[in-house]
């Protein structure tokens, strides 16, 4: 029999088998590289100043495929889709949290809490409409399934 080698941090790798956190982390890493890569180059580039306007739309699409991440690959599972979006708001809240350490104006213009929240109400809204959807979609299904065969769910009729 063979032993198997046990290193420290194991069991942390092993979490990351879940495809919900693995997803939600991976979400976030990519989350957090666009917002440090935005706020430098928005603080550290002067000459794309004049550019401000398209430099932080295309920063803020990009940013909304980031966190449609989540929301696509869990599509069918709402509860995995807020857990997973959650989680990666978590770590993008943290990336802001120690970015404020650098640049001081950042919490007036939105503390981490605000931003935390802001994503996991976002999240949750996508969620719970994605739930009412598929119980809907449900329904429909199940509704038309009885009405195509009357004849398995209804007996049979007596005639005297």
């Amino acid at each position: 029999m063979e032993a198997r080698l046990q290193l420290p941090g194991t069991r942390m790798v092993l979490t990351l088998h879940n495809p919900t956190l693995r997803r939600g982390v991976l979400s976030g890493i990519y989350l957090s590289c666009l917002f440090l890569t935005w706020l430098l180059i928005a603080n550290r580039v002067p000459e794309l100043v004049p550019f401000a306007l398209p430099r932080n739309f295309v920063a803020g699409g990009v940013a909304l495929l980031a966190m449609a991440i989540p929301v696509l690959r869990f599509r069918s599972q709402p509860g995995r889709m807020f857990l997973s979006g959650v989680l990666a708001w978590l770590i993008l809240t943290l990336t802001y949290r120690a970015a404020e350490l650098y640049f001081s104006l950042l919490e007036s213009r939105m503390g981490a809490l605000h931003l935390f929240m802001l994503g996991a109400v976002t999240y949750g809204f996508v969620a719970v409409f994605r739930w009412v959807y598929l119980l809907c979609a449900e329904v429909r299904q199940r509704h038309i399934a009885q009405t195509q065969d009357p004849a398995v769910s209804m007996p049979p009729r007596r005639t005297h």
